[in-house]
């Protein structure tokens, strides 16, 4: 196949790939938070792009921006000293003159480049609309730790109705770092704050947090593509305990920021929070449209669901298991006994995908089951699946008033012996499958005595 071809046939097999992930995003709220550094990145130019995609799709976006290197930059060249304490910095008259004007220039730089639209580029007829405003209320923070953060405030309350009429319009609102008292006073705020507590005011399905790291990294460099809410929130609380040991006058760290930003979104609501980086081109849409992502995802519960298969999943169970009957590791199953057999199953089902399945036949009278059929996709091989699926049909086989399970395999003897089975004999089988034994095949028999679970 030429080169051309096969690239052609790539893309389209993506893009039909892509069509569930944008039917499930029209009309949904996204938060979208990117810092300073994002802004000035050479990369910026193709995550505009892909925001207008997104709008081009109906995703209704809201923009959070920060300006924390602008504000540096300015307070420098003024030859003013930035003061923090405890990651939050001390807002005094002049400081706050720095913060409106890197606010206000990151505000136009956004909405030139979501202005663009010459041919020949991916701006070229999109017809962005932004929209900015005195959409946050804020507060003083008033003195914390035995400093007063002067003009530093927090967030009182967010205009969720005003918002809500510009994205009704198809309009990018865009919200800055800086807030409004009732009184006319203007408050330097922290843009993790304002995204989380925007996201809660609009009801939002995700809270996108850029980054100059794609993620969180686990103890072998490997890029976590979900991770629990209470993992996030037990990673931050150890950070922030060895930062307040060790410095604690020292800046947080941009990744521990988002992941405090992304634990506090998930236990106000939000279903998913996704940390990715400013500096992958294509990191947005490798997020939203593909089913591994390309950062790593925050929930509160894990999205992957184990549960009873049905009618509807026969198709997936076959997909899902063709290549191990191919390969000769499972024995083949027609459509037909399949759906006569669904009830037996359990299956782990991932963003409308089924990437893995087990099945139970029970022997009631020999208080036995036999665990069958047995597959995990290869590209969620090494994610405990495998143990996911084998918790549950142990859970259901002490339901039954079963005692044992028992598997035959040809090929993964080592998996089932790491996991409590032990090599067995063929008349220990019920004799109902002994009479059904392919001889042919000539699998092994693994048995295993269930606890009280």
């Amino acid at each position: 196949m030429p080169d051309e071809t096969r690239e052609q046939q790539q893309y389209v097999n993506w893009f039909r790939h892509s069509s569930p992930y944008i039917n499930a995003h029209r009309g949904k709220t996204f938060v979208l938070m990117l810092g300073g550094d994002a802004v000035v990145d050479p990369n910026f130019a193709n995550i505009v792009h892909d925001i207008a995609l997104l709008n081009s799709l109906g995703v209704r976006l809201v923009l959070v921006y920060g300006s924390r290197l602008q504000i540096e930059q300015r307070l420098a060249a003024r030859g003013l000293a930035s003061r923090l304490h405890h990651d939050m910095r001390i807002t005094d008259s002049e400081t706050l003159e720095c913060v409106i004007e890197a606010a206000g220039y990151q505000r136009s730089r956004i909405e030139a480049r979501l202005s663009m639209g010459l041919a020949n580029t991916p701006m070229h007829g999109a017809r962005i609309r932004t929209c900015s405003g005195n959409f946050v209320t804020a507060r003083p923070y008033g003195i914390y730790e035995g400093a007063d953060l002067l003009h530093t405030g927090e967030v009182r309350r967010v205009d969720s109705k005003a918002i809500g009429r510009h994205l009704d319009h198809g309009e990018i609102v865009l919200l800055s770092n800086i807030g409004y008292s009732p009184t006319g006073e203007m408050f330097n705020l922290a843009i993790e704050e304002i995204a989380t507590a925007a996201a809660k005011a609009l009801d939002a399905e995700k809270l996108i947090l850029f980054g100059a790291e794609k993620g969180v990294f686990d103890s072998r460099g490997e890029l976590r593509s979900e991770l629990l809410a209470r993992t996030a929130e037990r990673l931050v609380n150890q950070y922030l305990h060895r930062m307040e040991s060790e410095a604690p006058d020292r800046e947080y760290s941009e990744l521990a920021r988002q992941l405090e930003a992304a634990v506090e979104a998930c236990n106000l609501g939000i279903p998913r929070c996704h940390l990715i980086s400013y500096q992958e081109d294509g990191a947005l849409i490798g997020e939203l449209f593909t089913r591994d992502g390309s950062g790593t995802m925050v929930v509160r519960e894990s999205y992957e669901q184990v549960r009873q298969a049905s009618i509807e999943d026969v198709g997936g169970i076959l997909e899902l298991i063709a290549p191990l009957e191919q390969a000769g590791i499972l024995v083949r199953r027609s459509r037909e006994l399949l759906e006569a057999e669904i009830e037996q199953f359990t299956i782990v089902e991932r963003d409308g995908a089924i990437i893995a399945c087990a099945a139970l036949y029970p022997f009631a009278e020999d208080r036995i089951g036999e665990l069958a059929c047995v597959a995990v996709s290869s590209l969620y091989r090494g994610g405990e699946r495998g143990d996911m699926l084998l918790g549950a049909i142990e859970d259901c086989a002490r339901e039954m008033g079963l005692e044992r399970l028992f598997v035959l395999t040809t090929r993964t003897a080592h998996w089932f012996i790491e996991r409590g089975f032990a090599e067995a004999t063929l008349d220990q089988l019920p004799g109902q499958r002994q009479e059904l034994y392919n001889y042919q095949r000539n699998s092994k028999v693994f048995i295993k005595k269930l606890g009280m679970g």
